[in-house]
């Protein structure tokens, strides 16, 4: 693994992200998904993931939601300082929050007010069907995965990523990859995904060839690569084929280096 530890501004992980540091056994890869992983692994770091308190990950995914961690990650610690206190019940505190104020304390996040009235509704929900957070967030862990994840799908709000996170990084399940927009325009970009799988698709496709234990920070790890090497516009590959670390692992499904032309892969799939 990397000596570089994981942005402590993360969203979809760092410090507060819960989780440990972990190391693999060193094995060969059963198929090239895997392999991508495990390189990304030593690029960056391997970690298992889980441990946070599964309503703030509910709130912290919403609000990272069509932004950036740059944007979300203050407007996450502008809510906790002011709805957060130690010994209060966040969904409890939430779900009589007034939406307006709310909408000005999470403001940097972005669509602050539709954001704010989704986490108070979420919030109000919360407190209907389970009680507090606390036992929100003991269903998040003990449940099935699957009754866990359809409960998530249901709530008017949050979609497949968002129950993917809160698996994840609440509930610590194995097996569980969420696909954003890095990891959708990098597994469909390296082949490891069909061309023209949308974000259920790719989620189904690496999880079925990544071992349950890879998928957390295979998760983390592919955002971080997305930022630095694999980005939407400019992948390293178009200045020069040795800069990406990966790149005997990419088909580069869309990128063309010979005339800087960058596309979705959709768009031509046979």
């Amino acid at each position: 693994m990397s000596d570089d530890a994981e942005p402590s501004v993360n969203i979809s992980g760092g410090e507060s992200g819960g989780g440990a540091a972990v190391e693999f056994e060193p094995a060969d890869a059963e198929t090239r998904a895997e392999a991508v992983v495990d390189r990304l692994g030593e690029l960056y770091w391997t970690k298992a993931y889980g441990g946070r308190d599964a309503f703030e990950c509910l709130v912290r995914t919403i609000l990272s939601q069509n932004t950036s961690d740059k944007a979300s990650q203050p407007a996450h610690d502008a809510l906790m300082e002011r709805y957060g206190a130690d010994g209060e019940d966040l969904a409890a505190t939430l779900a009589d929050a007034d939406q307006q104020r709310l909408a000005e304390t999470i403001q940097p996040a972005g669509l602050h007010n539709q954001k704010s009235e989704t986490i108070v509704r979420l919030a109000g929900r919360v407190c209907e069907e389970y009680g507090f957070g606390a036992e929100f967030d003991a269903f998040v862990r003990g449940g099935d995965p699957g009754d866990v994840r359809s409960a998530l799908l249901d709530m008017k709000g949050v979609g497949p990523k968002t129950a993917d996170c809160v698996l994840l990084f609440a509930g610590g399940r194995g097996g569980v990859f969420p696909v954003d927009t890095h990891v959708h325009r990098i597994a469909r970009r390296m082949g490891l995904a069909p061309a023209d799988a949308d974000h259920e698709g790719v989620r189904a496709a690496l999880e079925d060839d990544i071992p349950a234990e890879k998928c957390g920070f295979g998760h983390t790890a592919m955002i971080q690569f997305g930022r630095e090497y694999c980005s939407a516009r400019k992948p390293a590959c178009l200045d020069d084929p040795e800069a990406c670390p990966l790149a005997d692992q990419c088909e580069q499904l869309g990128v063309s280096p010979a005339t800087g032309e960058v596309f979705d892969p959709a768009e031509r799939a046979e």
